[in-house]
């Protein structure tokens, strides 16, 4: 599996948060899992990493995002569009191994996949301008 597919479950998983209980969620993570074909226990620990560092964070990924979204805080977004920055930004702003203008694309890429026909554009400005006055 491709690090643009494991970012695509990492998305999915964010999204299946918005809609389950912290109780709930290891649950779900699990039952989310043993639904991938051909997945290898590196790259479900990869995820679920990633997944746990994100959401460890998610306070402050909100932040950055209400701050520099004007005219759209968090709790307006779609929780696709909502999700996909707040993967995008932790990997901007966190993750090493990830370049920001990598970032930036995928999760243009993923919002062509799964937003509405306006996310691919305005995830690219949300992340823009945090690229721009942020990092």
């Amino acid at each position: 599996m491709g690090r643009r597919e494991m970012r695509e479950h990492i998305f999915k998983l964010l999204f299946l948060n918005e809609f389950n209980g912290t109780e709930e969620m290891p649950q779900q993570i699990q039952l989310y899992f043993d639904g991938l074909e051909d997945l290898n226990p590196v790259e479900q620990a990869y995820m679920e990493n990633k997944y746990a560092k994100i959401t460890e964070r998610l306070e402050e990924l909100d932040s950055i995002l209400n701050e520099k979204s004007a005219g759209w805080k968090t709790k307006r977004m779609s929780k696709v569009d909502l999700n996909i920055l707040r993967l995008a930004v932790y990997e901007m702003k966190y993750d090493e191994d990830v370049p920001v203008k990598v970032a930036i694309n995928e999760a243009i890429e993923i919002s062509k996949s799964f937003g509405g026909e306006d996310s691919a554009s305005f995830v690219n400005g949300v992340l823009g301008k945090i690229a721009r006055e942020s990092l």
